[in-house]
């Protein structure tokens, strides 16, 4: 019988065989699809739409943290971040099920803050700590922030993260109820009904009072969404749309709110 060739420690556990030890061919460098599209730094689109003349930062009486799951950060069609562009005062966390986000423990337990689990209301055994939108304005009026914390990631990975982040078992929980249907065209969604995290934030500040706040994270959203899709195919927008239109007046505004502060 021929003997198995000694495991070199430098060789990887990944890089040998496990039935023969032999060292496997190195595997060719993985690319992603799009990896090779030449993108914004600041928004990182392709530059051939790139986002950034449609930025428009504003304010809301709620916040939003993002809870989001590590494979979500490098796509770039992560809608996630148009939240942040749009309400500065946005804070984003890694989800790892060992290690919580030392950050957002912290914020946790700041008394500053009641922060909401958006989850909708569909398992029996958490219906006692499930609310709805009127739960929000109390907060506000006992001169306290409501959060809204989002789950940022696929179904199935939001699932996860309420289920094994027992930091969060404490907190009331913000089903979303809405008649809206996603106009995410970037991924195919398992429903119509099943928004993308952006949709998802602009409709919770619409319904607890932050309009303006919603207004302009849908129009940045769509602005996103026209753009992203448009680069796929080569396309280059040379009309903006009428979302696109609505932002550029909104900076312009604010820029003539700054030159002229009286006016």
């Amino acid at each position: 019988m021929m003997a198995r060739p000694a495991r070199d420690p430098e060789v990887t556990a990944d890089a040998q065989d496990p039935a023969t030890g032999h060292p496997r061919p190195p595997r060719r460098e993985f690319k992603a699809r799009g990896s090779f599209v030449e993108r914004c730094d600041g928004c990182r689109l392709p530059v051939l739409n790139c986002l950034c003349p449609y930025r428009v930062s504003t304010t809301s009486e709620a916040q939003v943290w993002l809870l989001t799951h590590p494979l979500e950060h490098n796509k770039p069609t992560n809608t996630g971040r148009l939240i942040a562009d749009v309400l500065p005062e946005t804070q984003v966390f890694d989800w790892h099920r060992t290690a919580p986000d030392a950050g957002l423990l912290a914020l946790l337990a700041d008394r500053r803050y009641v922060p909401f689990v958006i989850f909708p209301d569909d398992q029996p055994d958490y219906q006692h700590r499930v609310v709805d939108e009127r739960a929000v304005g109390g907060v506000k009026q006992d001169g306290f922030i409501p959060v809204f914390i989002l789950l940022d990631g696929t179904w199935r990975q939001a699932r996860r993260i309420f289920r094994k982040s027992p930091y969060l078992d404490g907190l009331p929980v913000l089903p979303l109820h809405t008649d809206r249907l996603t106009r995410y065209r970037l991924r195919k969604p398992a429903s119509a009904s099943h928004l993308c995290t952006a949709e998802v934030a602009a409709e919770l500040l619409r319904k607890t009072g932050d309009a303006v706040a919603a207004d302009v994270l849908d129009d940045y959203f769509d602005a996103f969404n026209e753009s992203y899709a448009a680069s796929r195919f080569y396309h280059k927008i040379d009309k903006p749309s009428a979302p696109m239109q609505r932002l550029l007046d909104r900076r312009m505004a604010g820029s003539a709110h700054l030159v002229n502060p009286r006016g």
